[in-house]
């Protein structure tokens, strides 16, 4: 099948490695111009160098999607290189583990920046940008923890579910002007976060990493954590033209580890 996503112009955050990667690799594949942002600026280069590969224009756009005015600084930028955005994808590094009474207010207010106001800072400076595309789609990424709470992990339970309401409010409020608005709700996927928050839960279990990875293997039908291209063929479906009838969706890509029906 066809996506139609040659020659679409897409921004994407969070996208040096992990699951940011694997969307944007996809999407290159698919000969989509890229822009991709994170933190660290020689993680982002050679992962520019990687996307570089496949013959698709790229460019890094290194910064801190916590401060606030970053956001709008990356758009910018990308739209004076590429002139448009026609496909965002906001995407960000999670909170740190931690159950309720070990965070304090200062605690709260990072993961804030950075689990919900990045997205709603880049959905916000990009807007104008969309409303010119012919195809625009925006795509959150956020958690299955918003549907199903995962152990100590109070922050990205609490906040990604704000960036769920945010992407269906969205989803209703500018759909008359064809924007379309989804979100992917990973569960375990062999990431360097999910690295360290399995770390985290055998120390807090005291038992070992390999019985952790077996134990939460255990909690899919099908018996494994995904790989990120699993997760990065998914959003790039979602964001592609090829699901034009598709806003508002909670897309879970967690191979059946959430039972519940709804």
């Amino acid at each position: 099948m066809d996506l139609g996503l040659k020659g679409k112009i897409a921004l994407l955050t969070g996208a040096s490695r992990g699951l940011g990667f694997a969307t944007a690799k996809i999407l290159a594949q698919e000969g989509v111009r890229i822009a991709i942002n994170a933190r660290d600026e020689e993680t982002l280069a050679a992962a520019g160098d990687q996307l570089a590969q496949f013959g698709s224009d790229v460019i890094s756009l290194p910064g801190d999607l916590t401060d606030p005015d970053k956001p709008e600084h990356i758009i910018m930028a990308t739209l004076a290189v590429y002139g448009g955005i026609d496909l965002l994808f906001t995407n960000a590094g999670g909170p740190p583990p931690a159950a309720f009474d070990e965070v304090d207010d200062a605690a709260w207010m990072r993961a804030i920046d950075l689990s919900f106001m990045s997205h709603v800072r880049l959905i916000r400076a990009a807007l104008p940008a969309l409303r010119r595309s012919e195809t625009p789609s925006v795509l959150t990424v956020t958690s299955i923890s918003i549907k199903q709470p995962i152990p100590n992990l109070v922050l990205s339970n609490s906040i990604r579910a704000a960036t769920a309401g945010l992407t269906k409010t969205l989803a209703l409020e500018l759909g008359h002007e064809g924007i379309r608005f989804n979100s992917i709700l990973p569960s375990w996927t062999h990431t360097e976060r999910v690295e360290q928050l399995i770390a985290d839960r055998a120390a807090r279990n005291h038992t070992s990493l390999e019985a952790e990875i077996e134990a939460q293997n255990k909690q899919s039908p099908l018996g494994r954590m995904a790989t990120p291209e699993e997760f990065g063929r998914a959003a790039a479906f979602l964001l592609s033209p090829a699901a034009s009838y598709i806003t508002g969706a909670m897309l879970p890509v967690d191979g059946g580890t959430y039972k519940g029906l709804f």
